[in-house]
Parts: structure tokens; C-alpha cells; sequence
């Protein structure tokens, strides 16, 4: 397991699902972390799962939201090691009635709040000499979906931007990858499916097998699982490990 104590990592989207399995797996392996998101209330509940998890309020889509939460985080832990942008949100429209807010919106959780997450985040490494910044991307940002084109535009965008940003730092000591879940049983997953359901009158059962026709496992991916790719790349001998988008969805891709 990697030893990460005396590490301090900051998680975007932390107070629940992927983002709070992170954050706890990053606290078990010794990180201080600092879960951020919208609801105080939810990201508290983190908090409480852990001594190591600090909770902090932000929105991603808003730059001095985010300039606040990486200067706070850094003063209170010395620095900041490892960001894990993984804020996002997905709607899901035929694309011939997707709205200009829709799409515009979807952009700025996904993609632009990854931009502000890793450019305040590289801000906050400065001198540091070792760092890993890990975007949460999604297999929609290596292929496409129908009824989903504004979320898989974002993510591919995100995995472009990881790419490109990891060449401009090679020489730093910090790594800059993507990980790109499947779907995952989370609380979006069981949105989606609560829409599935509704917009065509299928069962769960069958709503869920709709979604895992493409997955050769068969299985959703575990928020565990997500997390524990994140803490193989912020571990030992990964840093040879950069500009890469590591697909976690059983195959798929």
C-alpha cells in the first residue's frame, strides 16, 4: 500500500460516492485530506469517518471559490500534494433538445471546474518537487454515449486537458493523469437509473442491465475500486506513470 503520511491531498466532489471512497482510502494510507464540495452538511459526514479528513466548502465552477479553498487547505497543511478533481455532474437529453444552459452547464462542473481544480492545485505545489494530480474522467471522455453528448464533450475535454497539462510539468516532479470509471454504483448511478425508469417504464433489473450491456464483467464498478487506482498512482514507482487516461469499468474500453 502507499505510504502517504505527511502528504496532504485536496478532493474536489468529496462528500459523497467516488470522491468520499477517495478521500478515505487516501487518509488510511496517512494523507491529510481536504474534502470540498457544496453541501457542508454531507462533506461534515466525511469528516467524521475520519481524524485525517478535513471538510471545506466550494464550488468549482466559480475561480475565487476555488482560489479560497486551495489557499486555506495549503496554510492549514503546509502545502498541498496530491489534487483529486473529481466534482461532476451528468444530465441526460437527447442531444437535438439539449438547451444552450444545459450544455453550458454540464461544461462548467465537468471540464471547467477541472481547469480551475488543476490550476490552483499546480499553484499550491509550487517548489514542492513531487506532486500528482489526478482528474476523475469517465469512459465517456474515451468514447461516446448517446443522450449524454454535453457530459462525454466535457470528459473528453477533461482527459485532453490532463494530457496536455502532464507535458507542460513533466520535468516538475508532479504526474498529471486521468481515471476513467465505468459506470459506478453511486448516488448519480442511481439518478440515472431512477430516470431510466422513468422515461421508459422499465424495471430496476432491467434498467441496470441496459446500462451493463457493454461491460463485459457484467458488474457496476465499486467507488472502491476508483479509489484505490488513485492510490496506485500517488504510490511508489509511479512516477513514470503520467498523461495517461486509466479506464477502470470492467473492460469496456
Amino acid at each position: 500500500m502507499a505510504e502517504l503520511t505527511g502528504k496532504h491531498a485536496v478532493v474536489t466532489g468529496g462528500g459523497s460516492g467516488v470522491g468520499a471512497s477517495i478521500a478515505m482510502v487516501l487518509a488510511q494510507a496517512g494523507a491529510s485530506v481536504t474534502v470540498s464540495g457544496r453541501r457542508r452538511d454531507v462533506l461534515e459526514d466525511v469528516a467524521r469517518s475520519s481524524d485525517r479528513i478535513f471538510a471545506a466548502t466550494c464550488d468549482v465552477t466559480d475561480p475565487e471559490s476555488v482560489a479560497s479553498l486551495f489557499a486555506q487547505a495549503a496554510a492549514a497543511h503546509d502545502g498541498v500534494d496530491i489534487v483529486v478533481a473529481n466534482a461532476g455532474a451528468a444530465e441526460s437529453v437527447p442531444f437535438e433538445k439539449e438547451s444552450l444552459e444545459g450544455w453550458q452547464r454540464t461544461i462548467d462542473v465537468n471540464l471547467t471546474g477541472a481547469f480551475l481544480t488543476m490550476q490552483s492545485g499546480l499553484a499550491s505545489m509550487a517548489g514542492k518537487n513531487w506532486g500528482r494530480i489526478i482528474t476523475i474522467a469517465s469512459v465517456a471522455g474515451l468514447k461516446g454515449y448517446g443522450y449524454i453528448a454535453a457530459y462525454c464533450a466535457a470528459k473528453h475535454g477533461v482527459v485532453g486537458l490532463t494530457k496536455s497539462v502532464s507535458m507542460e510539468v513533466a520535468k516538475s516532479g508532479i504526474t498529471v493523469n486521468a481515471v476513467c470509471p465505468g459506470y459506478t454504483q453511486t448516488p448519480m448511478l442511481d439518478r440515472t437509473l431512477d430516470n431510466i425508469m422513468k422515461k421508459t417504464g422499465m424495471s430496476r433489473e432491467d434498467a441496470a442491465k441496459a446500462l451493463l450491456r457493454q461491460n463485459p464483467t457484467g458488474a457496476f464498478v465499486q467507488p472502491e475500486e476508483v479509489a484505490q487506482a488513485v492510490l496506485w498512482l500517488c504510490g511508489p514507482n509511479s512516477a513514470s506513470i503520467t498523461g495517461q487516461a486509466l479506464s477502470v469499468s470492467g473492460g469496456e474500453v
